[in-house]
C-alpha cells in the first residue's frame, strides 16, 4: 500500500462537506477536502484489523467489478469491499470479494508498470454491488492531464474519505503524478475520475503511490490495463 515518510503532515485545507462525487469535483484544484462517493470503499481483511485499501465500484456487464491497485489484492486471505464507508459504518452493506484479477506483469515481477487490478464481488441478497451504488467507466489510452481529475480516498488513520480535484502530469510514459495533500497509507486504489465521470488512473504504480502523502501516481492506463479489464469484464 502507499506507503509514507513524512510522520506529520499539514494541509493545505481539510474542508467538511455534506457529498462529494467523483463527478462533480472535490474543491478547488489541489485542495483536499472531506469527501464522499458511494461508488468508492475500502478493502478490509476478513480476518479482521482495519482498512488498508481503496477501491471503487467500475461499470461491467455482470455489474459485480471493483478496481484498485494490484498490490492491494496480494496475499491470500479473504477480503470485504465496503462502498461509501464512513465512521466504521458500511451504509450499503460489506461485499465478499470472490475472484481477483491481477495482470501478467505484476504476478511475475511485481513491475510498477502492471499495479492495477480488478476484484469481483458476491452478490448481496441477489443484488450486485453496481446496481446497488452504482459504477464509473474505466477508461484507457487517455492523454495525461487532458482534464483534471478527482481522486477519492481513504487514508488509514481516517474513518472518512478525502477527496482532491488536480490535473495530472506525466512521469515518463508509463506513470503519471498528481500534488494532493493528505493520500497517506490506505489511499492506495483510489480512483482518478475525470469530469466525464470515467476512471483514468488508480493510486499507485510508482512505489505502489508514493513515498509522501502531498504527491501520488498512478500507471497511465494502456493496452495491458485494458486487457485486464477484459478479461476481467468477460470472466467476473
Amino acid at each position: 500500500m502507499k506507503r509514507v515518510l513524512v510522520v506529520v503532515v499539514m494541509l493545505v485545507a481539510l474542508i467538511t462537506v455534506s457529498a462529494a462525487t467523483a463527478d462533480d469535483g472535490g474543491g478547488p484544484l489541489g485542495v483536499t477536502v472531506t469527501g464522499r462517493d458511494a461508488r468508492v470503499g475500502v478493502l478490509l481483511r476478513t480476518a479482521g484489523g482495519g482498512h488498508f485499501c481503496t477501491a471503487s465500484v467500475v461499470d461491467a456487464p455482470h455489474r459485480d467489478l471493483i478496481v484498485t491497485a494490484a498490490h492491494c489484492l496480494g496475499g491470500d486471505g479473504g477480503l470485504v469491499f465496503v462502498p461509501g464507508y464512513r465512521d466504521g459504518r458500511a451504509p450499503f452493506g460489506e461485499w465478499r470479494v470472490r475472484r481477483r484479477f491481477l495482470a501478467r506483469g505484476w504476478v511475475e515481477g511485481r513491475h510498477e508498470d502492471s499495479d492495477v487490478g480488478f476484484a469481483a464481488v458476491a452478490p448481496r441478497g441477489g443484488e450486485e454491488v453496481q446496481d446497488a451504488v452504482g459504477g464509473n467507466r474505466f477508461v484507457t489510452g487517455t492523454v495525461t492531464g487532458a482534464t483534471a481529475v478527482t481522486v477519492t480516498g481513504y487514508p488509514s488513520a481516517r474513518e472518512t474519505a478525502v477527496s482532491c480535484t488536480a490535473e495530472p502530469h506525466a512521469l515518463g510514459r508509463t506513470q503519471q503524478r498528481v500534488a494532493c495533500p493528505g493520500f497517506s497509507g490506505g489511499t492506495s486504489g483510489s480512483p482518478w475520475v475525470n469530469g466525464h465521470g470515467q476512471v483514468v488512473g488508480v493510486l499507485g504504480g510508482h512505489d505502489q503511490g508514493g513515498t509522501t502523502p502531498g504527491v501520488s501516481y498512478s500507471v497511465v492506463l494502456g493496452a495491458e490495463a485494458e486487457r485486464l479489464y477484459g478479461q476481467a469484464a468477460r470472466d467476473a
